[in-house]
């Protein structure tokens, strides 16, 4: 039996980290510094003299920092124009895709309708259909109806994703009946309903939802370079493809290494928008990666 001295408290045991723990920190600190190394590396090197990047590729001087390549850059591509339609894109596609795909799914998950369960089978099918497979038939539809090289063709086509209503429908099934019970007794409307009661609920998952969807439209290249092929309603993505293009075309002599360096300060330019995003988002992404993963 032990004793406890007067006035000397019990010391509590030192929690003991297991081998296996401290091995599953590890390995995720070198995979987080192999993914984040040529971020950096490309952040870094935008700021070093273009003849440095190709002369000593691995070695930063804070010194020898300077904008020249992102001034040149600004100069010769028209990377301004690129944002301004990505953005136009992505608030447009954005809202579309997070109004209409919740209530998709709502209808998917809480009525019963004839040819329901076909129905969402054929939306799943679409998953499995490559992008590149649409490519010709969706170009030929924009063509008919005169639409190529705007913004109804960079918009429309895929604003109410397959994937985004699967995702809500899992989340919205979760949903309790009897909640939704209760407030059509109290006499909600269904829209109401959906509203003010389904909404709330789904909230975290909705989060997760809209990260995904400014990632993937802001990333997405196949379908605007093949619909928008005008400089003026080129996205942030084509005009990264063809950037090479445009600083040899306005810079008669540029050498590779003044290419590479322009090309790395507009990957960076590109970059730091989605990534303030993500960091200032990455909670609500985490909240509703989870909520979404429930099995409905």
């Amino acid at each position: 039996m032990t004793t406890t001295l007067p006035g000397s408290a019990a010391r509590p045991r030192p929690r003991r980290v297991s081998l296996v723990t401290v091995r599953s920190q590890i390995f995720l600190l070198l995979l987080t510094l192999a993914f984040l190394a040529p971020v950096a590396w490309a952040l870094l090197s935008a700021f070093k003299p273009a003849n440095r990047i190709i002369s000593d590729p691995l070695s930063f001087d804070p010194t020898s920092a300077t904008l020249d390549n992102f001034t040149r850059m600004f100069a010769d591509v028209p990377i301004g124009q690129g944002f301004l339609n990505t953005a136009v894109v992505l608030v447009f596609k954005g809202a579309i895709t997070l109004f209409f795909a919740p209530l998709a799914a709502y209808g998917f998950a809480k009525y019963t309708f004839p040819l329901k369960n076909m129905l969402f089978g054929t939306v799943l099918i679409t998953l499995m259909l490559p992008t590149i497979v649409l490519i010709i038939p969706l170009l030929l539809q924009m063509k008919e109806l005169g639409w190529v090289n705007t913004y109804q063709a960079l918009i429309l086509p895929g604003a109410v994703d397959a994937f985004a209503v699967f995702w809500m429908r899992q989340v919205i099934a979760a949903v309790p009946d009897e909640l939704l019970d209760a407030a059509r007794v109290d006499g909600c409307r269904e829209f109401a309903l959906f509203r003010r009661v389904v909404l709330p609920v789904i909230k975290p998952a909705l989060a997760g939802l809209a990260v995904l969807t400014v990632m993937n439209i802001y990333n997405d290249f196949v379908w605007p370079v093949v619909v928008a092929s005008s400089e003026r309603m080129a996205t942030l993505q084509v005009v990264l493809s063809t950037l090479a293009q445009n600083i040899t075309g306005n810079r008669i002599g540029a050498d590779y290494a003044t290419i590479t360096g322009e090309l790395l300060a507009a990957a960076s330019v590109a970059l730091v928008p989605l990534l303030v995003i993500f960091v200032a988002l990455q909670r609500h992404f985490i909240n509703g990666i989870l909520a979404g993963s429930v099995k409905g």
